[in-house]
This record gives C-alpha cells, structure tokens and sequence, in this order.
C-alpha cells in the first residue's frame, strides 16, 4: 500500500492554510495544517512530516524560532519559508542546518512543486 509523503504547513493565514492544503492534496500528498508554530511543535507532526512548510512572521513563535527548536531536538525536517517579506533570508546559526527554500508571498506554485518534488526524490 502507498503511503503519500506528508507535508506539514504552518501559517496563522487560513487561506494560504486552505490554499496549500487543497494544491498539495491534488497533488496525491498527504497534508496536515497547523495555524501556529506552536500547534505544530505541541503535535505528534514534528516525527511525522517529511516536508514543512511555513511562514516565516506569525504571531507568537515564528516560523525561524520553529525551525530552530526542531533543530535543537535533532528533527531536520526539509522546510520551505514563504514570507510577506521581501529581502534576504534570516541568518542561521552554523549548527541549523539551511532551509530548502524561501518564497515571497504571492509565490508561483509551480516552483513551490517542483522544489517539493526535488525534496522527495532525494528522500527516497
């Protein structure tokens, strides 16, 4: 039986959550949506995703301080950033390693897919 990858996305946005939730899914991927950095780290989701996606501000934890405490429990999850924000790419430390990816809110999807597909075929 197949098991689709399941890719995780963290937004405090409902419609980027219910946007990416129904591309990803038409996609055959299986999807989970959390609407804070907190209700992902708090679930079972951490052990579980195979891609995240996040968004970079959010209210509370952002999505870099996130990625960090994944980090510090030794949970390298291949992510991909997208922000409201232009500019550079916050500075990690060299102990975290490097996000896949970042895109600018609005992001073209296809380039969104074809960077999730690269993560896929590298895991396997």
């Amino acid at each position: 039986m197949f098991n689709a990858p399941l890719i995780s996305v963290v937004d405090d946005d409902e419609l980027i959550l219910i946007s990416l939730d129904s591309l990803l899914r038409s996609y055959g991927y299986t999807v989970k949506t959390y609407n804070s950095a907190y209700a992902f780290l708090q679930s079972s989701g951490p052990e579980q995703t195979d891609c995240l996606i996040s968004d970079m501000q959010m209210p509370g934890m952002c999505g870099v301080q996130m990625y960090e405490a994944l980090a510090a429990r030794n949970l390298h999850i291949p992510t991909l950033f997208i922000t409201g924000k232009s500019g550079l790419p916050p500075h990690f430390s060299d102990r975290v390693r490097k996000p896949e990816g970042y895109f600018a809110k609005p992001f073209h999807t296809a380039a969104l897919l074809a960077c999730i597909e690269a993560i896929m075929k590298r895991r396997g």
